[in-house]
């Protein structure tokens, strides 16, 4: 998985709320951010982590693709005036 790819989904699980990112090494209560699940729960959340990540890769996929697209499309009107 390409690094863009990481970073698109990791935004996107913090829009969620899924991953807190500030003030964590900052805070002095490293408690308060700890989650605790029943195995239940993890398999849940792992779930519902794993369907997020496949919609977010797809997003990301057709938004590679449509930026490939307009940069023939481009080239393709440059190539044709000149």
């Amino acid at each position: 998985m390409s690094l863009g790819k990481v970073n698109y989904c990791m935004k996107g699980l913090i829009n969620k709320g899924w991953v807190k990112v500030t003030n964590f090494r900052k805070s002095n209560n490293k408690l308060a951010y700890a989650y605790l699940l029943t195995p239940h729960g993890l398999d849940e959340k792992a779930r519902v982590t794993l369907s997020f990540l496949k919609y977010r890769i797809t997003q990301y996929e057709a938004i590679e693709k449509e930026i490939d697209e307009l940069r023939n499309e481009a080239k393709s009107i440059q190539d044709q005036s000149l």
